[in-house]
């Protein structure tokens, strides 16, 4: 029998890497063997995940936040120990509900439900977890120690990790991409959004590994930087469609974060618009 493909970041601790270049709609996974055998995050495909627990059965899910290519594939694992963030509500359990924590009315959080659905094929709500975790925990799995760094400004529920021992640091969704910084739900905020980088970047790691990227091994402070450096590019191109058109609407078209490449216009739209204000409420500092 053929193994998953996977990247070694510290003993008994893998990354997993995700189809489509570990871009969304897909997440990279994180694997931790030994005494109990964890999957941190169901971003990738449904045949990769049902490989790794064939090679030996997987105990706990542990997700690090609840936007959908993190959660895609977790209902293979329905019936495992499943951890979530003490900030994660209710709405998780149910896909409608989500929509509308993830949009500001009715109707976009409606719409934003059945295109997920669509483009996720078969995704699922979430359940009622088993356990929770919150800011500063060490998970003690016997022979792995998991400390949970709550990581808000992308989403209020949004967690990083950092292996204890190993030293191995899973920045999630702070993912080191060309797109730069992603806060296109109403939970999105800049201002912690920027703390939670410089909180990240600050800790004593070997490797640093993202959602949606190939693991950095060494020091990642000028990828760290990069990244931050990404904030005051959105908003400069925000700024300079605001001069020209002023209009909040010519703005969202003219699509300065997505380039109108996204596969929904109507579901891009709505991201944009969120992080076009977010930009546009910090427009006197």
């Amino acid at each position: 029998m053929s193994e998953a493909e996977r990247i070694l970041l510290s003993e008994n601790f893998y990354l997993i890497p995700a189809p489509n270049h570990s871009r969304f709609p897909f997440c990279n996974s994180f694997l931790i063997t030994g005494k109990e055998r964890v999957l941190i995050d169901a971003g990738i495909d449904e045949n990769t995940i049902k490989m790794l627990d064939r090679e030996k059965r997987i105990d706990i899910l542990i997700i690090s936040h609840s936007h959908p290519d993190h959660i895609r594939a977790w209902h293979i694992l329905k019936d495992r120990y499943l951890m979530l963030p003490k900030e994660t509500p209710d709405a998780v359990k149910d896909l409608g509900l989500l929509g509308l924590r993830f949009t500001e009315t009715p109707e976009k959080g409606a719409y934003w439900t059945k295109s997920i659905k669509k483009l996720f094929n078969n995704l699922q709500a979430l359940r009622e977890p088993d356990g929770r975790y919150k800011d500063n925990d060490i998970l003690d799995f016997g022979n792995f120690r998991l400390r949970a760094i709550h990581a808000p400004g992308h989403l209020d529920d949004h967690y990083c990790f950092m292996d204890e021992d190993g030293k191995a640091l899973l920045t999630t969704d702070i993912d080191f991409t060309s797109f730069g910084p992603w806060y296109g739900n109403v939970e999105g905020n800049i201002r912690l959004f920027k703390d939670s980088i410089r909180k990240i970047m600050a800790l004593p790691y070997s490797v640093a590994c993202s959602s949606h990227k190939m693991p950095i091994f060494g020091d990642a402070t000028s990828d760290f930087n990069a990244f931050l450096a990404c904030f005051d590019h959105q908003r400069q191109s925000v700024l300079n469609l605001y001069k020209s058109l002023r209009n909040f609407d010519d703005i969202v078209a003219a699509s300065p974060f997505y380039q109108n490449r996204f596969p929904d216009k109507y579901l891009q739209d709505m991201f944009e618009a969120v992080m076009i204000k977010r930009n546009l409420e910090l427009i006197d500092e």
